[in-house]
Order: C-alpha cells, then sequence, then structure tokens
C-alpha cells in the first residue's frame, strides 16, 4: 500500500474532525459558535477529498451530510452575528 497525497489530506481531516469532538468535550469550543461548524466542514471537506481517489460510497454520503450539516450551522452563526449587528446598531441610535 502507498501513501498518496490524498491520504494525507485525509488523515489530515481526521485529525481535525477527532481534534474538533475533543475541544467539544473538554468544553473548549462551543457547538454554537461559528469555529465548530467550520472546523467540522474542513474535516469533511477533507476526507471527502480523499475519497474521491479510493471511492467508498457509505463513507462519502457521511462526510457529505456532515459537509451539509455544517453548512447549516455556519449560515445559522452568521445570520446569528447580523442579527446582534442590526441591534447593537439599532440601539446606539438616538
Amino acid at each position: 500500500m502507498q501513501y498518496a497525497f490524498h491520504d494525507f489530506i485525509g488523515n489530515i481531516g481526521l485529525i481535525l474532525l477527532l481534534g474538533t469532538y475533543l475541544l467539544l468535550q473538554m468544553g473548549k469550543i462551543d457547538s454554537g459558535r461559528l469555529p465548530y461548524s467550520l472546523l467540522n466542514a474542513l474535516a469533511s471537506l477533507c476526507i471527502g477529498i480523499s475519497l474521491l481517489f479510493a471511492f467508498n460510497m457509505s463513507a462519502f454520503l457521511v462526510e457529505a451530510f456532515w459537509l451539509v450539516i455544517s453548512l447549516y450551522g455556519i449560515v445559522k452563526c452568521l445570520r446569528r452575528r447580523h442579527a446582534r449587528e442590526q441591534d447593537a446598531r439599532g440601539a446606539a441610535r438616538p
């Protein structure tokens, strides 16, 4: 078995995924905040890239849904941030 570049990308994704989960369990990261969703999205992208070279349908579907759910979290965080900024602007006006 050869260790190819796509294997390295997949391993980076695995480290990101497990590291993010570890940070969550240790209370160092909040699942409702943007960094959590960004790290999960990046992890699923890396693993998904590696799967394009050594395809496995089940693993690919897991990563595809992981990415979609992470993107949902990113959009939700950005909308919440935008709403807070709008509220702050409104409260600052006399």
